[in-house]
C-alpha cells in the first residue's frame, strides 16, 4: 500500500522546484504531521537527482539524522536549547557548498525555535544569499507554532512563505486510515494514534492523547515559549475549554469558575495562546460592530480528540448520550469549518435573545449561518430565520438531520458550503 500524502506534500515539492524566492515557513499544531510532510517532499526531489537536501533537527541526536551526519547536533544549555546560532550557520555555510557543486540544494531546520535568536542569524543569512547565483532553498519547520509565527512576523515579514499545516479532516483519515464518520467524530484528526483507535483500545488511545499530544502542546508549545505567568490557570481554562465545546460562556462567568483567575483579558490572551497551538479557540459573536463581537466567546476545540480523550466515556457510551454526542458533532463541524476555511475567512457564531445560529462564516460579499442538527436536541431553528432577517444578503444552511449530511459537509472546504457553487 503506498504511503499516503497530504495535499501539503504536491504544495512543498511545487515551491522547492522553482528558485528560491522566500523561506518555506511550515507551522501547525503538535502532531499533525510537519515533518512527514518535509520528509515525502524530499524523496520526491531527491528521486529526481537533481537536488541536495539536508535535513536538520535542533532536538536531534546525530545518530538518528537524516542523510549526512558529518556534522555533530548542537551542544544544549541545561535548559535542553543549542548553545549557539553557530549551529545554523555551519549547516547553512555547508548547504551553499552543495548548491555551488550540484546547482540545487534544500536546506530543512526542524524544531528550530529550540535554537536562541534563530531569526535573526536565519534573516543575516538569506539576505547574504541574494548576492549568490546558486544558493539554497530554506524550510523551517517548528512544532511551537506560536514562537514560529511571531519571529517570522517580527524578523522575517516579506522574506517568507508559509505552509499552514492543521489537524487531519475527514476526507484525510478515511483515505489513510480506513475511519468512518462516527470514529472520526469521536477520535478526532490525529494519525499518529490511529492504530489505536481502530484496535478499539480507548483506554491506551486517550493516554496517547493526553501524554503525546495535549500535554507537549501546552508545556513545550506555550508554556516554555511565551511568558505566561499562571501556568495553572492556562492547564485548567484548556480543560474547561475541551469539557465546554460548543458552549457558550461569558468571560466572567470563566472568571467566576476558574481559580485565580485574575481578569478577563488574561483569559482572553490565553485563550489566543491556546488557538495558536492548536489545541482550542474561543468564537466571537457575529456582530456588525467590531467591540460588541467578544464578550462571551464560544469555546471550541480544534480536534475532537481532545474533547473525548479527557471525558468519562468511550465511544460506545459518547455515542448513546445524545446530548453530548451531539456537542462532539457540532465541535467536529466547527473545527472542520476552522481548518478548511480561508485566511481571509472570519468564523463566528450569533446570538440574539434566544435565537442563535451554531457558526457564521464571513469573507467579502460572502454570509453564511450554519445550524449543526445531529438529533440530540429538537430544537427549533427559527434562529436561522432570525438571522436572514437581520443580514438579508445571508445565506443559511442545516447540516444533519434535514439538511446536508454531516459526512459530505466534512468532505468538502468551508469556501465551498460559503460561496454559491455547492448550490
Amino acid at each position: 500500500m503506498p504511503q499516503f500524502e497530504r495535499p501539503q506534500v504536491a504544495t512543498l515539492v511545487e515551491r522547492l522546484s522553482g528558485p528560491p524566492r522566500r523561506i518555506i515557513a511550515i507551522f501547525g499544531p503538535r502532531q499533525s504531521g510537519k515533518t512527514t510532510i518535509v520528509d515525502q517532499a524530499l524523496a520526491r526531489i531527491r528521486d529526481r537527482g537533481d537536488t541536495r537536501t539536508l535535513y536538520r533537527a535542533a532536538d536531534e541526536p546525530a545518530a538518528t539524522r537524516r542523510e549526512d551526519q558529518t556534522f555533530a547536533a548542537p551542544t544544549r544549555k541545561p535548559t535542553g536549547k543549542p548553545a549557539q546560532t553557530e549551529w545554523i550557520e555551519r549547516h547553512w555555510r555547508h548547504a551553499r557548498e552543495l548548491a555551488n557543486k550540484a546547482g540545487r540544494c534544500v536546506l530543512v531546520f526542524d524544531e528550530i525555535q529550540n535554537v536562541p535568536l534563530w531569526s535573526t542569524t536565519v534573516k543575516r543569512l538569506w539576505d547574504a544569499d541574494r548576492a549568490l547565483r546558486h544558493r539554497p532553498h530554506v524550510v523551517l519547520l517548528g512544532s511551537a507554532p506560536l514562537i514560529v509565527q511571531s519571529r517570522l512576523k517580527e524578523s522575517l515579514v516579506g522574506r517568507f512563505a508559509p505552509l499552514r499545516v492543521g489537524h487531519w479532516p475527514l476526507r484525510e483519515m478515511a483515505s489513510a486510515f480506513g475511519f468512518d464518520l462516527q470514529q472520526y467524530v469521536f477520535y478526532g484528526g490525529y494519525p499518529g494514534v490511529a492504530d489505536l483507535a481502530l484496535d478499539g483500545a480507548v483506554d491506551e488511545w486517550k493516554e496517547a492523547v493526553l501524554d503525546g499530544c495535549i500535554l507537549p502542546s501546552i508545556e513545550r508549545d506555550v508554556l516554555a515559549m511565551t511568558r505566561v505567568d499562571k501556568p495553572p490557570l492556562m492547564r485548567r481554562l484548556f480543560e474547561m475549554s475541551a469539557n465546554y465545546s460548543g458552549q457558550i460562556v461569558s468571560f466572567n462567568k470563566l472568571v467566576g469558575h476558574l481559580q485565580d483567575a485574575g481578569n478577563t483579558t488574561t483569559l482572553a490572551r490565553y485563550l489566543d495562546l491556546l488557538e495558536t497551538a492548536g489545541l482550542v479557540t474561543g468564537l466571537s459573536g457575529y456582530a456588525t460592530a467590531p467591540l460588541q463581537r467578544r464578550a462571551s466567546p464560544k469555546l471550541l476545540v480544534l480536534n475532537t480528540a481532545l474533547m473525548t480523550a479527557s471525558s468519562r466515556f468511550d465511544f460506545h457510551e459518547a455515542r448513546a448520550d445524545r446530548p453530548y454526542w451531539g456537542r462532539v458533532v457540532e465541535s467536529a463541524v466547527g473545527a472542520h469549518l476552522f481548518w478548511t476555511r480561508r485566511r481571509a475567512t472570519r468564523l463566528h457564531y450569533w446570538r440574539k435573545d434566544d435565537a442563535e445560529v451554531d457558526f457564521v462564516l464571513e469573507r467579502g460579499p460572502h454570509l453564511l449561518g450554519v445550524e449543526v442538527k445531529s438529533g440530540a436536541f429538537r430544537r427549533s431553528f427559527s434562529g436561522l430565520d432570525r438571522f436572514r432577517e437581520q443580514f438579508p444578503r445571508s445565506r443559511t444552511m442545516i447540516v444533519g438531520e434535514g439538511g446536508v449530511p454531516v459526512c459530505e459537509f466534512l468532505s468538502e472546504p468551508a469556501e465551498h458550503w460559503l460561496t454559491e457553487t455547492w448550490r
